[in-house]
């Protein structure tokens, strides 16, 4: 069975209860969709836990690419990054930043935002858009994250479009980490793990800024 977690961003108690869960229902393999670890209150331990994933693919997420190229597009965020920066050793920076932007694995693909971009993600409910961020892909089931809400739903041109929800700050109104399992015989099932989101969120604002207070509210309440 494949484990599909999208979106941790460092949130460590999340983590570490999702994957004793994951060990228990015998999943063997990883598809792991960017946006890991920074900035957040545990950058390293969170890629130590997924470095000792077995069968782990990995993506890069924009979280992955900011490390590199600053997001100057969003200067609250760029802020948290300069803050952060030096915490995560070079030789992490250029292993994630390296990280393909794509994986296809038993005829899925998977991406962090859309086929288009890192940034922009399909939304619940069909856009006017959805056949610009496909990029010319059709008849294919596509996973994505970024936008961190649990849902799938028919796309243009014979897709079909599975957004498996955020580990590690939810958007949707629920504060339980959200994941997906495909199962062996290929379907693929949502989940939901409580964990302790209040130690969650008090890590986050202990970073201090407007970044850790934001992503703290996030993660208390569950949305935006």
């Amino acid at each position: 069975m494949l484990a599909i977690l999208y979106d941790i961003h460092g949130n460590l108690p999340a983590l570490e209860a999702v994957l004793p869960e994951l060990e228990d229902i015998g999943a063997d393999r990883y598809l792991l969709g960017g946006d890991y670890g920074t900035p957040s209150p545990w950058p390293l331990e969170t890629l130590g836990r997924l470095r000792a994933l077995p069968g782990a693919t990995w993506i890069r997420g924009n979280g992955e690419r900011w490390l590199v190229e600053s997001p100057a597009e969003h200067p609250e965020v760029a802020e948290a990054y300069e803050r952060f920066r030096g915490r995560v050793p070079p030789e992490e920076v250029e292993r994630l930043y390296a990280l393909p932007e794509s994986a296809e694995l038993d005829d899925v693909l998977y991406v962090h935002g859309s086929p288009l971009s890192d940034l922009e993600s399909f939304a619940a409910e069909p856009q006017p858009d959805d056949e610009r961020l496909l990029a010319g892909v059709t008849g294919r089931t596509i996973v994505f994250g970024h936008s961190h809400l649990q849902f799938r739903r028919p796309g243009p041109g014979g897709t079909h479009l599975i957004n498996p929800g955020s580990v590690g700050m939810p958007l949707d109104g629920d504060r339980r980490a959200a994941w997906c399992l495909r199962t062996a015989e290929g379907e693929f099932e949502f989940r939901r793990t409580e964990y302790d989101w209040e130690r969650a969120a008090a890590g986050y604002r202990q970073l201090g800024g407007d970044f850790g207070e934001f992503a703290a509210g996030r993660i208390e309440r569950g949305s935006d």
